[in-house]
């Protein structure tokens, strides 16, 4: 049986980073689970290059169901952090204490999770603060893990280091 990996994602992410590492874990034989508000819903990325039909809706969807949590970045934390659904899906995914994968702005969910204390990460310089605020031990690298249960990443240059390692956790859980 496959293991399956979670993505919670919405309007205007970063293209690449979901394709990039979606395209990795589907081709290491993994599935891939592109969650929002409402199933069957087509999304688009940011810069246009990237449309996404998704597969289900928060509401039909429970943490227990995957094995791992991918948060691509762009505009799409922040506004799903927004709608408590997506926090508390977040928050039941860091008490699982299964491996999540985020990068850019994806620790913005973590961050309204309170998921990220005592935590080694990184992100995309705009919201690093906010990380440093909310009790993270920030590094400005292109990939920090956590305990082999958190990878985190800055920028789309990072995604060959970020798909590596969270490729690394997932094969070896």
């Amino acid at each position: 049986m496959s293991k399956k990996v979670a993505v919670l994602i919405t309007d205007e992410f970063e293209d690449s980073e979901f394709t990039s590492p979606a395209d990795a874990y589907k081709q290491a034989g993994f599935d891939v689970v592109t969650i929002e508000m409402q199933a069957g819903k087509t999304i688009k990325g940011k810069k246009g290059q990237a449309e996404v039909t998704i597969d289900c809706s928060i509401d039909d969807v429970s943490p227990a169901e995957f094995d791992a949590l991918l948060l691509p970045g762009g505009h799409s934390p922040d506004s799903l952090r927004g709608d408590d659904r997506f926090v508390t899906f977040t928050k039941e995914f860091v008490a699982s204490g299964k491996p999540i994968f985020a990068i850019c702005h994806g620790p913005q969910l973590l961050i309204s999770a309170n998921g990220v204390r005592g935590r080694k990460m990184t992100c995309v310089k705009a919201i690093a603060v906010d990380l440093v605020n909310a009790g993270a031990d920030f590094y400005d690298k292109e990939v920090v893990v956590d305990d082999d249960k958190l990878v985190t990443s800055r920028t789309p240059d990072d995604l060959p280091a970020f798909n590596r390692e969270s490729l690394r956790i997932l094969q070896a859980a």
